[in-house]
């Protein structure tokens, strides 16, 4: 069974990222021109519903809503992972 590791470390978060092909995005519905809204990782091929973002505005909605980034590096049968969602801080600090 692959464990699921939880962090708030940008550089972990974008190596996981861009290992896998993904790209900071956030869901164009929530979004505004100023704003990030949703954020998301958008993998090959591109999510229509989604909108990239640079990775700077994708950490400063990251660290202002107060989010960790649940993750699993390989799944159980040894291949690289994409599994990973957005979670509390607060409440994954309490695990």
């Amino acid at each position: 069974m692959s464990q699921a590791k939880v962090t708030t470390d940008h550089a972990e978060i974008r190596r996981w990222a861009e290992q896998r092909g993904g790209h900071p995005a956030t869901v164009k519905a929530t979004s505004s021109d100023s704003k990030a809204g949703i954020l998301r990782l958008d993998f090959d091929p591109k999510d229509e519903s989604l909108k990239g973002v640079a990775w700077d505005e994708f950490f400063r909605k990251f660290d202002g809503e107060e989010l960790a980034f649940l993750h699993q590096d390989k799944t159980s049968d040894g291949k690289l992972s994409r599994f990973h969602k957005f979670v509390d801080r607060n409440a994954a600090n309490d695990n």
